[in-house]
């Protein structure tokens, strides 16, 4: 079996963010950089469990990104892959980047494609399904477990109000979310091998790009807090009357 996991390079969680250029670009100077957490805690450790049950499989990681992003690749390298593919670009455009990406998988002939549900900057839940359409592929998202039984994929997703089962048979895109698999840390070892593992730059083909950003803006500054005394409980009243809007 060969397996494909899509990943991408994120802001940490922890960083400040900033804009550029009139506020059409990402600031980055100072930045720390991750892999999506959703790409590596659930879909590449997923992907990896596979591997560690039929070792006959291959494990590829795709990334669409410039050289910076190299770095992030090869952490992904060192959690297990067995090589891993960059498309030269820094298109931010989501039907693009999954051009991109499924332009990889087909010549791969890969049996299943993982993606996270999302990338936690940008938010945008779009590429696993735009990739499955390209290829003509069945899409199963927001898959918080996944098996294989009897050469079919078995895997539960979140829905409204529980969860929902569903088999299909490969090869399959699935994109992945908290529940399937649990976070691991490079050891010593796969972070040496890392190092001398292919990491394949191609440029990326042909594809329309349908957005562009427009600007970015930071969300309000929030208002201050405004204590009443205990004394005047009618304030309070007025407060959450007029001011708050709550009653």
């Amino acid at each position: 079996m060969k397996i494909l996991v899509c990943i991408s390079k994120t802001p940490d969680t922890t960083a400040k963010i900033a804009f550029a250029d009139n506020n059409t670009k990402f600031a980055a100077d100072g930045v720390q950089w991750i892999i999506n957490p959703y790409d590596e805690w659930y879909a590449l450790v997923r992907a990896l469990e596979l591997k560690e049950a039929d070792p006959s499989t291959v494990l590829h990681l795709v990334n669409a990104g410039t050289a910076d992003s190299e770095p992030i690749i090869r952490k992904a390298l060192a959690l297990g892959g067995d090589e891993a593919i960059r498309i030269n670009t820094d298109h931010t455009d989501p039907f693009y980047i999954a051009s991109q990406i499924a332009q990889v998988a087909k010549d791969g002939a890969y049996d299943l494609i993982f993606t996270g549900k999302e990338t936690i900057d940008y938010n945008g839940s779009s590429i696993g399904g735009m990739i499955a359409e390209l290829l003509g592929l069945p899409y199963i998202s927001h898959a918080v477990k996944f098996d294989l039984q009897d050469g079919k994929a078995v895997v539960i997703r979140e829905i409204e109000g529980g969860e929902e089962t569903d088999k299909a048979a490969l090869p399959l895109v699935v994109s992945c979310q908290k529940g399937m698999a649990e976070q691991r840390i490079p050891n010593m070892k796969g972070i040496m091998g890392a190092r001398t593992k292919p990491l394949k730059v191609v440029e990326p083909v042909e594809a329309n790009s349908y957005t562009s950003i427009a600007s970015f803006d930071l969300p309000p500054a929030k208002a201050g807090v405004k204590l009443v005394s205990a004394d005047t409980p009618e304030e309070l009243v007025r407060l959450l009357h007029e001011e708050a809007r709550v009653i």
